[in-house]
């Protein structure tokens, strides 16, 4: 990257994860927070007895640090070398607030025999995805939820359907059948799903299961645009919304009533009120009741004239005034911590 174009784009986002033992996850928790708000880091991270996940987003410097912090220099020890790692750039911060958060799985299946740490698929290169999925004899596979493949998604790719990854189990049972499916290749966003996925059918009986390593990010970062096989853009869960091609920031927006992922035609639907409600949730009587759709334009409407005076939005303003006040606490708790243990 340029300098003028790390100047227009200042923040570093950093997406991992690992399947890796992790038994002291809840002891690790506190003083990883600690170390991202120290250095004003903003995401979320999660840990589990079986690994990490997550994207944040900081300074260069800061997400420099971080990285070191998590393969070598951390209460981690070496147990994260190897994690799978993508770094991007934003334009603005994509996230609100840094969380560190204590899950049983960090990307949840609800299926015990699904171990990567004990079996795991074949990782295919993103060089080398183009040349298998168009292969007659494999059944290629978006292990993804309905609402990201809606954005994008490779050619021939079977779409199961899911709002959440545990129907994915349900999707296999279905529409899937080791004696029939004897090569399945799968994808995710990052790589986590799929590897999961992956561990899952192999435990099921599927003969030659293959997965896409680094999942679409890897894929759209290395593929050249004219060689690719991929169509639209990628899901990503921050405020870029998406990204295309060498993992700039794509054209779609959030619905910030139903959280939905939007095309451009979508936002051009009468249905789009921006703020307020989209093609996916307006008219949607359980969305009348619990969302109170003319509190949600009162307060788009008080966005609007707060951007038109050139200030922030109250309620903005508050949520970045109690990100600063908790990260000065974590960080004054990690210092009291470092003059402890150096007694």
């Amino acid at each position: 990257m340029t300098a003028s174009a790390s100047a227009a784009e200042p923040f570093k986002v950093m997406a991992l994860y690992k399947f890796a033992d992790l038994p002291d996850a809840a002891a690790i928790r506190p003083v990883l927070a600690a170390f991202c708000c120290a250095r004003r880091i903003r995401g979320t991270l999660i840990l589990a007895p079986e690994g990490i996940n997550g994207t944040v987003a900081g300074t260069p410097d800061a997400i420099a640090d971080l990285h070191r912090y998590l393969l070598a220099e951390g209460p981690f020890d070496t147990r994260l070398a190897g994690a799978e790692i993508k770094f991007s750039h934003a334009r603005e911060m994509p996230f609100l607030r840094m969380k560190v958060r204590l899950k049983p799985e960090i990307v949840t299946l609800r299926a015990p025999e699904a171990n990567p740490a004990r079996i795991v698929g074949t990782y295919v290169a993103p060089d080398q995805w183009n040349a298998l999925i168009a292969r007659n004899d494999v059944v290629v596979v978006d292990t993804r939820n309905d609402y990201e493949v809606g954005l994008g998604t490779f050619r021939r790719a079977l779409d199961p359907g899911t709002r959440t990854f545990t129907e994915f189990k349900d999707f296999v049972a279905r529409e899937l059948d080791p004696a029939r499916d004897r090569k399945v290749a799968m994808f995710c966003t990052g790589g986590i799903r799929c590897e999961k996925a992956s561990a899952y059918l192999l435990a099921q009986g599927f003969e030659e299961v293959f997965h896409l390593k680094g999942g679409i990010l890897a894929y759209l970062e290395q593929v050249p645009a004219e060689r690719s096989r991929f169509d639209g853009e990628c899901f990503v869960f921050d405020e870029r919304v998406s990204v295309g091609h060498g993992l700039v920031e794509g054209e779609a927006s959030l619905c910030r009533a139903c959280r939905h992922p939007l095309t451009a035609m979508e936002c051009a639907d009468p249905a789009f009120v921006e703020g307020v409600s989209c093609p996916h949730c307006a008219g949607d009587a359980a969305r009348e009741r619990t969302l109170k759709p003319a509190r949600v334009a009162e307060r788009q409407r008080q966005v609007e004239l707060a951007r038109a005076r050139g200030l922030a939005h109250l309620g903005d303003d508050a949520t970045r005034t109690a990100q600063e006040q908790k990260c000065r606490k974590q960080a004054r708790k990690e210092a009291s911590r470092q003059r402890q243990s150096g007694q």
